[in-house]
């Protein structure tokens, strides 16, 4: 069989299959990389905007998966074949530079997409992988805490990945046009080079460097997540004022809706709830006043405190007032919510059990973010849902 198609390494050349994986591999490279940066240049200030952006890092987001699989493929089958010896293993330095630059490029090219996947999968909804196996990573919990390090490994080790790629670029180069040696052509067309039975230095030493250059990634990766983390939403803010017989003692203010038709989950971690309830005939008021800065909605927290949706500058308060009453075994909160300036009804349907001076309440509704002026920009359910669930669960102790 001539060289250039045969499948399998020697001594002195590529196989086809190497070949092949090799170019596959820096083809996609050069096609996801800027494709993440233009996704993440790109504005969502309208409804076809995010659905744009939202698409783009989709794909950027599938191919890197992509990525993760040819790589593994890749080194199998590299640690399958015989390694072509080097074709100037007199050359110490530049051959450890060599070995150097290969570790680092295997190794970015798992870390790179495995790093995102956690971080995709820590986080809920905005862009989904395009792909039917759905959107989680066994073993990977959603956590803010954990997307911020994945992410600042990713935005690391694509740092890596570029300089180790333009590294390998101008040697290939330097051995095409200057040294030329045939080690270029052993790549693009299986030609032989170099002598069998010779070899070049150990690779241990530039394996060990690799390895020192991974693990000082992964360090400042962990060190620089600064991204927000998400507000603890299990206790209320301050409720000194509160004139009621009930004071709450921990509670949770969250809401779900639908993005790019996944389910996305927010919460308010600063607000108060002034409670006054007869538990003899079941009746009361409740007047809830919920910091909207406090606001945490995943990946798109900041978009959401815009003026497009919350508007928090503006609107740095909404306020539900409602009236308590009976309805069977459960019951009803009446009354009207302000938010954004805009007055609506909202009923919240409850149940309540209450031991001792002890009571335990939970709660839910649904609203149509239309009805208070949020998202103009989105005008059908593409890309933002219109109903929002509300839930609140709450904790409160009787006052003397």
């Amino acid at each position: 069989m001539p060289a250039d198609t045969a499948l399998t390494n020697t001594e002195t050349r590529y196989g086809l299959v190497a070949r092949s994986l090799h170019w596959l591999v820096a083809l996609l490279i050069f096609a996801n990389v800027p494709l993440g940066l233009i996704a993440s240049d790109l504005p969502y200030d309208t409804s076809e905007a995010l659905a744009r952006k939202a698409w783009l890092f989709s794909l950027h987001k599938t191919i890197g998966l992509t990525l993760l699989a040819l790589a593994l493929l890749r080194i199998l089958w590299a640690l399958s074949q015989p390694h072509p010896v080097a074709v100037h293993p007199e050359k110490r330095l530049e051959t450890f530079l060599a070995a150097l630059v290969h570790w680092l490029l295997y190794s970015a090219l798992i870390i790179l997409p495995l790093s995102g996947w956690v971080e995709h999968a820590a986080l809920d909804g905005f862009a989904p992988i395009l792909w039917p196996f759905g959107q989680g990573l066994p073993f990977v919990p959603k956590s803010e805490a954990l997307a911020a390090i994945a992410g600042a490994i990713h935005w690391l080790f694509t740092k890596i990945l570029l300089v180790t790629v333009a590294l390998h670029v101008l040697g290939a180069l330097k051995h095409a046009l200057i040294d030329r040696d045939g080690i270029l052509a052993r790549m693009t067309r299986g030609t032989p080079a170099g002598t069998p039975g010779v070899r070049g230095a150990k690779t241990g030493p530039a394996l060990l460097a690799a390895l020192i250059v991974i693990a000082a990634g992964f360090g400042a990766g962990m060190l620089g997540a600064s991204r927000p983390q998400a507000p603890a939403a299990s206790a209320p803010a301050s409720t000194a004022t509160a004139t009621g017989n009930w004071q709450v003692q921990e509670g949770k203010l969250t809401f779900s809706l639908a993005q790019m038709g996944q389910s996305v989950e927010g919460s308010f971690a600063g607000w108060t709830a002034d409670i006054a309830f007869d538990q003899a005939t079941g009746t009361g008021k409740v007047t809830v006043q919920i910091d909207t800065a406090s606001l945490h909605l995943a990946a798109v927290t900041e978009q959401a405190k815009a003026p497009e949706f919350f508007d928090v500058a503006a609107f740095p308060t909404a306020t539900f007032k409602a009236d308590i009453t009976p309805a069977g075994e459960t019951f009803t909160a009446a009354g009207t919510l302000t938010l954004r300036g805009v007055e609506k009804p909202v009923t919240l349907p409850f149940t309540l059990r209450i031991d001792g001076d002890t009571a335990i309440m939970t709660g839910e509704t649904r609203l149509d973010r239309r009805d208070y002026g949020m998202g103009p920009s989105y005008p059908d359910e593409a890309t933002v849902g219109f109903p929002v669930t509300v839930k609140i669960a709450l904790t409160a102790k009787r006052q003397p």
